[in-house]
């Protein structure tokens, strides 16, 4: 009875779990999102002049190259094909400089950010062990190199700190439905410190993704590429404004934006393929953080605001994935079987 039971055991131990849909579609998409990384980092490190920031620049392409070496071992190892994704072809390292070292610096940081939320989403869907174990080492490298990025900033005076509020003196509780439900009122109350946080999250969100247009406008070659970079330059600066000016009207000071580190290069560092392909991959971003903003803020004004924008960016993602498609330059995800094209193919 033993016997058999360690045999059982044994055949279960050395059977080949398949990758699920979550799992192939996280590995799919962190190789694009690497291989896109892997050029701008190279284009960086050949520009970028400061020390300290040129070092996590090496650093994060090093993880990058590392992530892809690891999804291909597991893409070979189930026979899945290998993404294109972006490659020495899409990066031109001696363009002219078209970014200062302070914007390399806090797009590292930012990214950081970006990737460390849907890495933790990957992680709560991986069930084998060498899927999880990849996404939560990553984790666990993408927060340190953060952490460095964070640093570094403090230390060069560039770091922009959320606003300060006043510590409450004491604990309350909502005594009237207006703290929700206040779309005509004149005086409306404060804004809380959750909302004060989505209002300059996507603010940054926003600046940065308005900069990065700008610059690419500045250097791509598709006409039709050019006019979407424009029209999202557009977008992002109206969403700013309205983001900033909710803040400034609650007394709360609106950050920065990115303008003045864009430089004044015509020469593109990258293929069209990749600034669309990353213009497309904020916008997801922002949709984003506008649907959680929108599900935590309790102010109804609010949420009205953020669903009300998330529709006019869903509608110029869809213009960017038309142009992708124009172009040859989607890359199709893993789907599910067609059952109903199977049926139909001739026997």
């Amino acid at each position: 009875m033993s016997n058999s039971g360690v045999e059982k055991g044994k055949v279960m131990t050395e059977h080949n779990i398949p990758l699920t849909a979550s799992e192939m579609g996280f590995l799919w998409t962190q190789y694009l999102n690497d291989s896109l990384a892997t050029c701008v980092f190279k284009y960086f490190e050949k520009v970028c002049e400061d020390k300290e920031i040129l070092s996590l620049i090496k650093d994060a392409m090093n993880l990058s190259q590392k992530n892809l070496q690891t999804i291909t071992y597991i893409f070979n190892d189930e026979k899945h094909p290998i993404p294109v994704g972006f490659t020495d072809e899409d990066v031109n390292v001696n363009a002219p400089r078209l970014f200062t070292d302070t914007f390399m610096l806090m797009y590292l940081q930012k990214m950081g950010i970006i990737a460390m939320a849907g890495i933790g989403v990957a992680i709560g869907v991986s069930a084998r062990s060498d899927v999880s174990n990849f996404f939560t080492d990553l984790l666990l490298s993408t927060s340190e190199l953060h952490d460095k990025a964070r640093k570094v900033m403090l230390s060069k005076g560039v770091y922009i700190r959320p606003p300060h509020i006043s510590i409450p003196d004491k604990v309350d509780f909502v005594k009237k439905q207006s703290f929700l439900f206040d779309f005509l009122g004149q005086n409306k109350r404060p804004l809380s410190s959750i909302e004060i946080t989505h209002l300059f999250i996507n603010v940054q969100t926003n600046a940065l993704g308005k900069a990065m247009m700008m610059a690419f406008a500045q250097v791509c070659k598709g006409e039709d590429v050019k006019q979407y970079f424009m029209e999202g330059k557009g977008i992002a600066n109206k969403h700013i404004k309205k983001f900033s000016s909710i803040l400034t009207n609650g007394d709360v000071p609106a950050p920065m934006i990115w303008d003045s580190h864009v430089l004044d290069s015509t020469v593109a560092p990258f293929s069209d393929k990749l600034m669309m392909f990353h213009t497309t991959g904020m916008i997801a971003v922002g949709i984003g953080n506008y649907g959680t903003a929108a599900g935590t803020c309790h102010r109804m004004d609010l949420s009205a605001t953020y669903t009300r924008l998330s529709a006019e960016i869903a509608l110029y993602a869809e213009d960017g994935a038309n142009i992708l498609i124009k172009h040859g330059w989607l890359e199709e995800p893993p789907q599910a079987d067609d059952r109903q094209a199977l049926v139909n193919q001739p026997k």
